[in-house]
């Protein structure tokens, strides 16, 4: 079984989030509680279920991570989009793209 972090947006703002190992929503993917059994990822589908019914969260997924390098990285584009940013810079002046994000 691939490790996994659950992962959702702020209701209040959007913002992508995860749960840390306080049960805590935070911005920061290294920051997140990471499962790796059975029992801790229906842990973390019943913290999502409770969050997400508080109205404190939506768009609630557990998702499949790895360690690399000391760092947690998600294992789809899509979630690393959303714990990184985006692959292309927006216009001069807003950033940059980070070709670490494509890279598999």
């Amino acid at each position: 079984m691939a490790d996994k972090v659950l992962t959702a947006n702020r209701l209040g703002d959007g913002i992508a989030v995860w749960l840390d190992a306080n049960g805590q929503w935070t911005e920061r993917l290294q920051d997140a509680f990471v499962a790796r059994h059975a029992e801790a990822v229906e842990a973390l589908e019943s913290a999502g279920r409770s969050a997400f019914a508080s109205n404190i969260v939506l768009d609630v997924n557990v998702i499949d991570v790895e360690e690399k390098n000391g760092q947690l990285r998600p294992l789809r584009l899509r979630e690393r989009i959303r714990a990184e940013g985006p692959t292309i810079a927006y216009a001069d002046g807003h950033g940059f793209a980070n070709p670490e994000f494509i890279a598999a």
